[in-house]
């Protein structure tokens, strides 16, 4: 394909995946007289590395490969001041640090559009159903209701709270989930001022049947579980609908930071993100989410987060409305405000 189209000023080559891509894209950049731009969000080689470990010869060969391939590049793009400083210290590779922005579909959902999705959910998922006993007046779900004499929609009384995550089920331990809302659950049982909640765990993967399994064999009252697969307009509806985030991602090298959390923000949903190196680049503790390092912690987050649900003045609250007050910098005019600058310089150079 690089061969055939018109010869284009810059290259962006996204790594990972890059092997053997970068060294090929590098090669015909140099025929064709263009400029190589990696656009790094990860280090393939430590992504090799969960399953076949440091010290696996592949495992090496793809390091050096990356760190020979990545000084070649005319320009080099990272998505943390954490990756910056690895490549700089570590690769001898010069990077500008271009942190991923929401699109413009991740937005807080009106209540109007949640309660459709919600019917449209309830069609096929339990928790999403009504509670509540039929009434001719009334259109419900869990969630949400419809006058349908005069079209308005408010929230059922005593609805209970949508807890969200996604992940693709590979390398994320849910366990760590799972454990914490068992926790939740006593307390709940024990006479504590919670809400009920249904945790919504969106995508597919290998290890969702496997956790499918566990989730299946906890039979909770108070917490009930949903693993849709979700046409791709609807996943930013309900995250804008969601009362709070939950994000088990670790990085496999400590120098990436989860999109998905990235999205969240942009539909102003607070969020508990597991600890890792450069977490606090994205999420900052006690200002915009917090952040846990296991079950225990999460446990006693979701008891402080939601012991005043849904009262306008909780700490849940608090952290929506710092992301709203937020300039939230969409993806576009980050790129035009990091990006093309950079691109202009190359020119110029050339």
């Amino acid at each position: 394909v690089l061969l055939k189209i018109d010869v284009p000023s810059f290259v962006l080559l996204q790594n990972p995946p890059g092997l053997p891509s970068m060294a090929v894209t590098w090669f015909i950049c140099l025929l064709r007289g263009s400029k190589l731009i990696i656009d790094w969000h990860n280090y393939g080689y430590t992504i090799m590395s969960l399953t076949l470990g440091k010290c696996h010869p592949v495992v090496q060969i793809a390091k050096w490969y990356e760190k020979l391939c990545g000084r070649l590049s005319d320009c080099n793009l990272c998505v943390t001041d954490a990756m910056k400083e690895d490549l700089q210290s570590n690769w001898n590779i010069k990077a500008t640090t271009l942190y991923d922005k929401p699109f413009s579909v991740f937005k807080e959902t009106p209540l109007e559009v949640q309660h459709k999705l919600f019917m449209k959910l309830a069609n096929e998922y339990s928790p999403f159903k009504a509670r509540e006993p039929e009434d001719p007046v009334f259109e419900r779900t869990a969630f949400t209701e419809l006058d349908t004499s005069s079209g308005d929609v408010a929230y059922t009384s005593s609805h209970p709270a949508l807890l969200l995550s996604s992940t693709s089920w590979t390398d994320e331990d849910f366990s760590i989930l799972l454990k914490a809302l068992i926790e939740y659950e006593k307390l709940v049982v024990s006479g504590q001022k919670l809400p009920s909640l249904v945790c919504v765990i969106t995508g597919k993967g290998p290890l969702k049947d496997y956790y499918g399994k566990q989730i299946e064999q906890l039979q909770l009252k108070h917490v009930q579980f949903c693993t849709p697969w979700l046409e791709a307009e609807d996943y930013p509806v309900l995250l804008g609908s969601a009362d709070l985030g939950v994000c088990l991602h670790r990085s496999s090298s400590g120098l990436d930071l989860p999109m998905k959390v990235v999205d969240m923000f942009g539909c102003c949903l607070p969020v508990c993100a597991i600890y890792f190196n450069c977490i606090h680049e994205l999420v900052r503790h006690e200002e915009n989410g917090l952040i846990f390092r296991d079950a225990c912690e999460l446990t006693s987050q979701l008891k402080m987060l939601f012991s005043e649900f849904p009262n306008a003045d909780s700490k849940l609250q608090q952290f929506r409305n710092y992301l709203r007050q937020t300039y939230q910098v969409r993806w576009h005019k980050n790129w035009d405000q990091t990006v093309l600058p950079l691109l202009n310089q190359l020119l110029h150079r050339s």
